[in-house]
């Protein structure tokens, strides 16, 4: 008998040891090792003293805690591959995606800059790890259809008064080969077109930019929820992402804006700055869930 339990405690342990993942420093491209995993560790402690279990809070309070922080473009970009982790510059993807592997981490009542890196990593690769590049969500709506089925978030844009839809067949990236240098490598390019049959007259729901100054839209819309602006490019579905905040006149846009070159609560209303750019045609809105 207890040579029996002991090879069941051997299998146990043998089994725990692949369910369990833990990316090690070795694994992740740093902006700042030192500075990013106490800055991780603090963010977490306090944003846990919020003792909220609203996600949407989590994710307003996460966000404005990087108001100021530089912009960055192509932090992501690098040979090989690899995860990476920078707290101190942002693009609107990686401000959105920090803040959300922030939130989910304190959701699961963790607090280690390890927990939250595995959530950086889960949220932002379709294999849960880097595995090339072309496992990386480069697609807005790839993002948003892979974290849903990982029960992560929930688009609620069908639910938001006059939201209507549009079929669009994302290609953008394998038409534009030459604005990628990792599609350079015909293994990578083969893997992004891959991705992208997928997507063919992709159906997506969206709030037209000119509905959004109506009262029923705005009073729908939540701080903390993850915003996607969508766009009129042929053959991408969003071109840029931030956070909502609700200020006295109304929802605005949270966001690391290259033309500010830092991570801003916009001065225009939401729907004032989609009024103002022609390109845009409208808006996505998303929630974490919570645990």
């Amino acid at each position: 008998m207890k040579k029996a339990a002991t090879l069941l405690y051997i299998a146990f342990l043998f089994s725990t040891s692949f369910s369990l993942r833990a990316t090690s420093p070795s694994q992740i491209r740093w902006n700042n090792e030192a500075t990013d995993t106490t800055l991780i560790t603090k963010m977490l402690i306090k944003a846990t003293d919020l003792s909220t279990s609203n996600p949407n809070e989590l994710v307003d309070y996460i966000g404005r805690q990087f108001i100021g922080a530089p912009y960055k473009g192509g932090t992501l970009e690098g040979s090989p591959e690899m995860l990476t982790v920078n707290l101190q510059e942002f693009d609107c993807t990686t401000f959105v995606e920090t803040v959300a592997a922030l939130a989910l981490t304190v959701e699961e009542h963790k607090n280690s800059w390890q927990d939250f890196v595995d959530n950086l990593s889960t949220i932002r690769y379709r294999t849960d790890e880097p595995n090339g590049y072309a496992s990386r969500l480069h697609y807005f709506s790839d993002w948003i259809v892979t974290n849903t089925h990982r029960g992560l978030i929930r688009e609620v844009t069908d639910r938001i008064p006059q939201a209507d839809s549009q079929i669009k067949t994302l290609d953008y990236m394998s038409r534009n080969r030459s604005a990628y240098p990792a599609l350079t490598d015909d293994a990578e390019f083969e893997g992004i077109k891959n991705m992208e049959v997928g997507y063919r007259s992709h159906r997506f729901p969206y709030v037209k930019s000119a509905r959004l100054g109506a009262k029923p839209i705005a009073n729908t819309l939540k701080a903390g929820d993850i915003v996607a602006l969508t766009t009129k490019t042929d053959g991408l579905d969003v071109s840029h992402v931030g956070l909502i905040v609700i200020e006295p006149d109304g929802p605005h846009l949270l966001h690391a804006s290259s033309r500010e070159g830092k991570v801003v609560i916009d001065k225009l209303p939401l729907a004032e700055y989609m009024r103002k750019a022609p390109n845009l045609t409208g808006i996505r809105v998303i929630r974490l869930l919570g645990q």
